[in-house]
């Protein structure tokens, strides 16, 4: 393995150089052919990480070759991150994931199905409060997280709360992370980079706020598989508002009230991130040895028996929907019963997240026994067939896992 990160590193240091001598070389028709989309993929165990595949652009228009650690929106992994920074508050004994989230919200928050049923915090986390994204789950700067749940359209009845069936809702995201905020006294973003992000050395943030120019200059624009701009972009940046904002309000931070509305910070998909970075995440979810814990030994037991709960249910708890064992914002990923996903064809069980918005697939799939972990991204992905949806529906990402479990010696092609 470290003669391939070696390799790696290499191709990526004169990367830029041989991009430079092709722009020089081509002839300004070719040029203006669309390059390649960006797709980056890192191997990584607990004590290293590898990385495997950079290639495309992470800009039509400068060119620029992606690099393993261009940060990049990685989607619906940012609700694993989510869940992390909750195991860590519970640790710190500032939150309880089966107390009512309304004490922490400060208001009270009820299916209008099931009005005399708490939603828990852990309800949220594993999709099973009875949320739906029909009414949509934006809530900006300035407008109101509380009347938005008030809208009949944000439930749906499959049962109270804990028991309703599985349904994946974007907006269970903002109503975790406003409660961590009220919790913790913190805004969302500070939050998670005290409890997730500065402790394992990670650089990253939400919606761009806190990134800095370092990180907004090495920005992975986003692509939709028609070749139009979908995030990202150089002049969607700062200066540039990044932040949901409602009609008439200022684009400021200044005045917020931790503990509102942290849907503006995007939990549910707003993380900026380098695969680097991502994959030191998941090393921190392998196990507890070594001096410095990251989760303590009852939240990393909480967090792994409720996927293995999730697993037992018959059939497995969202397998239906392709989130097979989905428990406290993770699930299983494995080409075997019972659950049937076949990202990787290897009969390995892996666990994490992946992530599909703005053309983009990604995924942070962490193996516990035999077999490579990966973090991953590849953009302008067509987008999903309206079937379910599962971590193998789109070629290309199969073909790139391939090619990754090729590099990383678990395959002979």
């Amino acid at each position: 393995m470290i003669a391939r990160a070696r390799a790696a590193m290499m191709q990526a240091m004169i990367r830029p150089l041989i991009a430079a001598l092709a722009s020089l070389a081509v002839p300004a028709a070719a040029q203006d052919t669309p390059p390649p989309p960006a797709s980056v993929v890192v191997a990584f165990d607990r004590e290293s990480i590898t990385p495997l595949i950079a290639e495309g652009m992470r800009n039509f228009d400068s060119r620029e070759p992606v690099e393993f650690n261009d940060p990049v929106r990685i989607a619906s992994i940012s609700k694993l991150i989510m869940a992390l920074a909750a195991l860590r508050l519970m640790d710190e004994g500032k939150l309880d994931l089966d107390r009512d989230v309304s004490d922490y919200l400060g208001w009270k928050l009820r299916s209008p199905h099931h009005p005399d049923a708490p939603v828990t915090l852990a309800h949220l986390l594993s999709h099973r409060a009875g949320l739906s994204d029909a009414g949509g789950y934006f809530i900006p700067l300035g407008a109101s997280l509380e009347a938005k749940l008030a809208d009949p359209a944000a439930w749906r009845d499959t049962g109270p709360p804990g028991a309703a069936a599985f349904e994946y809702a974007n907006l269970g995201s903002p109503l975790v992370a406003t409660a961590l905020e009220a919790a913790s006294g913190e805004r969302y973003d500070r939050l998670v980079e005290r409890l997730v992000f500065a402790p394992l050395g990670v650089k990253a943030c939400f919606n761009w706020v806190g990134c800095g120019p370092d990180l907004e200059a090495r920005a992975v624009t986003l692509y939709r598989h028609t070749g139009e701009v979908a995030a990202d972009a150089p002049d969607r940046l700062p200066p540039a508002c990044t932040i949901p904002v409602a009609e008439g309000v200022e684009c400021s931070l200044e005045n917020y009230v931790p503990g509102t509305n942290a849907s503006i910070f995007s939990p549910q998909g707003g993380v900026r991130i380098g695969m680097m970075d991502l994959a030191k995440i998941g090393q921190a979810l392998f196990d507890n040895r070594g001096a410095e814990h990251f989760l303590s030994a009852n939240a990393q037991t909480l967090f792994l028996q409720s996927m293995v709960s999730a697993i037992n249910e018959n059939p497995p708890f969202g397998s239906e929907a392709g989130f097979c064992g989905y428990a406290l914002a993770s699930y299983v990923l494995v080409d075997a019963p019972p659950c049937l996903d076949d990202l990787f064809m290897d009969g390995v069980e892996r666990f994490g997240h992946g992530g599909e918005a703005y053309g983009l697939r990604s995924g942070l799939w962490i193996a516990l026994g035999q077999g490579t972990s990966f973090a991953y991204f590849t953009t302008a992905v067509p987008p999903p067939s309206g079937e379910v949806e599962t971590a193998a529906s789109d070629p290309r990402e199969t073909e790139l896992m391939q090619r990754a479990l090729a590099l990383a010696g678990e395959r002979d092609d």
